[in-house]
């Protein structure tokens, strides 16, 4: 009998491995197989779940978030590329309508810029970010420009204070032809070629005759400071009419070192001495908060004067009593909205341009296996308790048009705000 049973056991062993090996050798000869071992395909599963366990609406705006996942993953599984793949899942997960939520590659700009923006407040994604970057650096090769594809041509829309671009001569408007030769791509047209002179094929107006070459020199950018570089560039006395007219260009205000700038030129530097003030918030990225506006809204007027030893008189003004106006346009997004809704409701001054974006959500990035980068809407915002900005934006008091097509560098919507400023009552300033 116990050697019946232990025959019986031993068949039936070899029957279990047998079913095994039959069962593993047609999973690994299934077409499905190669399919889900894709690179691609576990993007996608890893972009549906991170956004399934933190889009800040667990009904996803009343999207069936399962049954897209459905719907996007055969798209997705006949993708050829990565950039491919990326197309298919910015289409899944515009399905939200959701701002603060889209899928980057390594091939675009706004990669290194949104990750140097949330670095700085972030130990967890900097430890991410080394295996992908070796040398602990974030950086990326570029010539400082933002572009807009209008009717199939790209053209530049705005450009970085001192940027490669703006010391080239380029001018919003500028349609982009090509690059030494080839078709413009923001990343691939410089990478590699920091220091090195590239030719860029620009033309100026409809007419043919305006195409002319421009030479630029790339550098690499570190996307932590870019924009408060930036920000520092592009302070400016605009003298006109006999008065002084202070402009700053506020490209993100994501953290205190952009606030903390202002309000030293402000009351220390370069801004202090003017009649009047332009805060440029159009293009860029948000970040930031509301404080950003106490220099202005502050009721009580300090100030303080130091006298030294030879007598002279400095006095420091710790609120701006004198007129500024708010420039803001379709690229003016998240907490800078916020700035603009609370700059009218205050009436500290008006605000000119066009309608902003209407993207206030608070968002954060994510890093996906492969180093691509999926930016998640986490966090549901309202202004006055009850008020919704997200897909309505902020209308601005003066609506100025600005015409991007070879618009060759004009600026009407800055030039309506220098003349806002010129036209208001300015108060006694101290000396």
């Amino acid at each position: 009998m116990k050697k019946f049973q232990l025959t019986f056991l031993k068949l039936s062993a070899r029957v279990f491995i047998l079913s095994i090996f039959l069962l593993l050798i047609t999973w690994l000869s299934s077409p499905l197989m190669p399919i889900l071992a894709k690179p691609e395909t576990q993007i996608f599963e890893q972009v549906w779940q991170t956004v399934n366990d933190n889009f800040y609406d667990p009904n996803f705006n009343g999207v069936d978030w399962k049954a897209i996942k459905k719907q996007y993953q055969p798209q997705l599984i006949k993708a050829y590329s990565s950039k491919d793949a990326a197309v298919v899942l910015n289409q899944m997960l515009s399905q939200l309508k959701s701002s603060h939520t889209r899928f980057y590659t390594q091939d675009e700009p706004a990669y290194y810029q949104l990750l140097g923006i949330f670095l700085p407040q972030s130990p967890d994604l900097n430890k991410q970010l080394k295996q992908f970057f070796p040398k602990g650096k974030l950086e990326y090769t570029d010539i400082g420009l933002f572009t807009k594809d209008i009717n199939g041509k790209t053209f530049t829309s705005s450009i970085l204070d001192e940027s490669p671009a703006a010391k080239a001569g380029l001018k919003v408007g500028d349609q982009i032809l090509s690059v030494d030769g080839y078709p413009y791509h923001p990343i691939h047209s410089f990478a590699g070629k920091a220091g090195q002179t590239v030719k860029m094929l620009i033309q100026r107006s409809p007419e043919l005759s305006s195409q002319q070459e421009i030479a630029v020199v790339p550098k690499i950018f570190d996307p932590r400071t870019m924009f408060l570089q930036a920000q520092t560039a592009s302070i400016k006395l605009i003298e006109q009419d006999g008065k002084k007219v202070g402009y700053i260009h506020i490209w993100s205000n994501a953290a205190d070192p952009y606030q903390q700038q202002l309000q030293d030129e402000l009351i220390y530097g370069r801004l202090k001495n003017a009649d009047g003030l332009v805060l440029d918030l159009r293009d860029g990225w948000g970040g930031g908060d509301v404080s950003y506006l106490n220099m202005f809204t502050a009721k009580h007027h300090l100030s303080v004067t130091n006298i030294p030893r030879n007598q002279s008189r400095y006095t420091y003004n710790y609120q701006w009593k004198k007129p500024v106006v708010m420039l803001v346009n379709s690229g003016s997004r998240s907490s800078k909205e916020i700035l603009a809704f609370g700059f009218q409701q205050s009436k500290i001054g008006p605000v000119i341009g066009t309608q902003t974006a209407g993207a206030v959500l608070a968002g954060r990035p994510y890093l996906m296996r492969d180093g691509s980068l999926l930016y998640v809407a986490v966090t549901n915002v309202f202004v006055n308790g009850n008020q919704r900005l997200e897909g309505k934006g902020v209308i601005p008091d003066i609506n100025i048009p600005f015409p991007l097509e070879y618009a060759q560098g004009v600026d009407p919507q800055k030039q309506t705000a220098i003349e806002t400023v010129l036209q208001a009552k300015f108060p006694p300033i101290d000396k």
